[in-house]
């Protein structure tokens, strides 16, 4: 079992990854506000939609309550992942299919074109655990799945241009998470905080790059309208549109 395995299917660490990580995100809320109004200001109504990497299904959660006559499918290669995700969306019934599958295999597109061609791909802090050139690729593919006029928005964590930067978006991380904590009364001084946090398990399976390479891959692949639509730090929203 490789490192990535030993991580993203232990229960235990998903579980204190969502609640105590995932949870603490600086401006969240604003970030899936964005995403909302990106979604519902679309040329053409989203009927269905793709989760890549969707984790416990934040994301896939957003869209259904949002757009009421849409479908989604909700893909991951952690089956603790999309246990918690089937547990988060099963209010929303036959609305919702879920796939495990692994973008890291160069056919995973396969298994997810059964259902597609999409209106909408989205994925929230995933990829970025690929290396580049998996990155470029990911993004072809998930271009391919794409209706015509189909858009693609990436929630993602992404390299700073300097270490001072990357220590800027530690301190803000760090800040979210103590006062995430305080409010959950946990006890955990903010040193605790920036120990567990810097040197968490998770951290050396990172790969990131940053935004505005992406957005070039994207252009190369054939997306027009790309932008980084929301940044603080390391953090962003980008993506853009199959002509």
């Amino acid at each position: 079992m490789n490192a990535k395995d030993v991580i993203w299917k232990d229960k235990e660490f998903i579980s204190t990854f969502l609640k105590d990580i995932r949870g603490a995100i600086p401006l969240a809320q604003e970030q899936l506000d964005f995403i909302v109004h990106i979604v519902k200001s679309l040329d053409s109504p989203v009927r269905n939609f793709l989760d890549v990497g969707c984790g416990n299904g934040i994301l896939g959660a957003l869209i259904l309550s949002n757009i009421p006559e849409c479908r989604g499918v909700l893909l991951d290669y952690s089956e603790p992942m999309l246990e918690e995700a089937r547990k988060s969306l099963s209010p929303y019934g036959e609305r919702t299919a879920f796939l495990k599958s692994d973008y890291e295999d160069i056919n995973w597109w396969k298994d997810a074109s059964e259902s597609g061609p999409f209106d909408l791909v989205v994925s929230g802090f995933s990829i970025h655990h690929q290396t580049d050139e998996n990155k470029k690729r990911i993004y072809s593919d998930i271009f391919g799945l794409l209706k015509l006029g189909g858009f693609f928005l990436n929630l993602e964590h992404v390299a700073s241009r300097s270490d001072w930067i990357e220590s800027l978006s530690d301190d803000l991380i760090i800040d979210s998470l103590y006062k995430y904590s305080a409010g959950n009364n946990s006890g955990k001084e903010r040193e605790q905080i920036a120990h567990d946090f810097l040197n968490r398990p998770d951290k050396d399976e990172n790969i990131l790059a940053n935004v505005e390479d992406q957005c070039e891959w994207l252009r190369a692949i054939g997306f027009e309208e790309v932008d980084c639509f929301f940044k603080i730090f390391e953090l962003a929203l980008f993506g853009g549109r199959r002509p």
